[in-house]
């Protein structure tokens, strides 16, 4: 864990300097939702074969290939900087492929997570991993907000290699156990055929309880994605003309309140019925964005992101354990991943659409002069980054209404009374 929380610092860094070059040379909201389009696209692709590899291959052996392949993109991209032939495309190339390899490692921690963390801890270690992820956030914009300006892009990428082979160095000294399989898993695995493909699609359909989360997450994900991070950051930066300083301690407020969560979930635990934790911290998480819409200087801005990022990692970390305790370990690379593939499927097409309602809908109406300025400009002023936050503000209602009708829906709501766990199904 100590390696990958130095890498996801340097990688956080990395992507908050690559963010503001995108900026500064486009001045748009859509390249920067492209780039969280090109790093998502090839999630969905890997998820349709990466549960089997994930539960065939050495585990231990995916992370570190993971680790290499995001340093190489890395080298790739200081070395097209430092010639001056780094153009938007090859950001969103290098995407492309981290988000490919980032995925089987992610894929491959989060399925050796019941191998090493007892049952009753499952909430416990997935806040544990949030804390890692707030704690980049919170030193990654404050280094790179001041760095950026000093050492620009080409000292921000070094140090990201740098961290990067930290990561694989701690890495390739670790012991990774691999899930114990029966017999019949063994003589199976032999053979690579489509029925195993589809096994986790399977295995989901047949359990309602799951489904029913599955399809509530995949209408989640949209909706938070349309109103997401490929749309704050230039909400930020178009309503404070670019200052990096602004931006970054926004981000830094973000990680202080994830990992304030997170380490709460941690000593706390969450509760007995983790779809509660889920649903209420859901709900919730959406009402801080339409504050962070609300909201016109850093004043407002860094205490509503410091309550959002509160509640980044509690839905994750709920969702993560009703999984881990529902889903034998043998095959949770392959059900995870089927979950992935159908929960993710719309986030492209949310984060595309983040984008284009900005650029062509949202902004101009918000203008001063715009026909949806004289409706709400009260509330959300006008000029520049206010189309944003209305749109922002709209989806995040939306999906506050969607958390509400996900209590009245029973196979939802009673996933974890309905659904016995494997560990309590293996001996009946």
């Amino acid at each position: 864990m100590g390696g990958q929380f130095v890498s996801a610092i340097g990688s956080e860094m990395t992507n908050f300097a690559i963010a503001i070059w995108a900026w500064e040379l486009t001045g748009k909201a859509t390249p920067l939702s492209l780039i969280f389009l090109f790093s998502h696209l090839p999630t969905l692709i890997a998820s349709s074969f990466a549960g089997v590899l994930v539960d065939r291959w050495n585990r231990k052996q995916i992370m570190i290939v993971g680790d290499i392949i995001a340093g190489f993109s890395t080298i790739a991209i200081l070395l097209l900087f430092l010639s001056n032939n780094l153009e938007i495309w090859h950001i969103y190339l290098t995407r492309v492929i981290n988000g490919l390899f980032g995925y089987l490692q992610n894929l491959a921690f989060s399925a050796s997570m019941s191998t090493i963390v007892p049952k009753k801890h499952y909430a416990r270690g997935s806040a544990m991993m949030s804390i890692k992820y707030g704690i980049s956030l919170v030193l990654s914009p404050a280094c790179a907000g001041v760095l950026y300006p000093l050492i620009g892009l080409t000292g921000i990428l070094t140090i990201d290699i740098t961290t990067f082979i930290i990561a694989v160095s701690i890495l390739w000294f670790l012991h990774i156990p691999q899930p114990k399989t029966s017999e019949v898993e063994n003589s199976r695995s032999k053979n690579w055929h489509w029925q195993e493909l589809i096994f986790g699609f399977r295995y989901i359909f047949q359990r309602k309880g799951l489904l029913a989360l599955m399809i509530f997450l995949l209408i989640s994900n949209f909706l938070a994605q349309s109103s997401g991070p490929a749309l704050l950051g230039p909400m930020f930066l178009a309503r404070s003309n670019t200052n990096t300083v602004v931006l970054g301690s926004i981000q830094m407020a973000f990680g202080v309140g994830a990992s304030v969560g997170a380490t709460v979930l941690t000593l706390w635990g969450g509760p007995k019925l983790r779809i509660n934790g889920l649903l209420v911290s859901t709900g919730l998480g959406e009402l801080t964005k339409i504050l962070l819409a609300l909201g016109r200087s850093s004043s407002m801005w860094i205490p509503a992101a410091f309550s959002a990022g509160f509640f980044i990692p509690l839905p994750g970390s709920f969702n993560q354990a009703i999984w881990l305790s529902k889903v034998e370990p043998s095959v949770q690379g392959k059900v995870f991943a089927a979950r992935y593939l159908a929960t993710q499927i719309t986030v492209p097409l949310g984060i595309a659409v983040s984008g284009v309602l900005a650029d062509y809908i949202f902004e101009p109406a918000m203008k001063t002069d715009g026909y949806l300025a004289g409706i709400f400009g009260g509330v959300f002023g006008t000029g520049a980054g206010a189309g944003m936050a209305l749109q922002i503000a709209i989806i995040s209602c939306f999906s506050i209404i969607i958390t509400i009708l996900g209590y009245t829906f029973h196979p939802l709501r009673n996933v974890e009374i309905n659904l016995s766990d494997h560990d309590e199904s293996s001996r009946k």
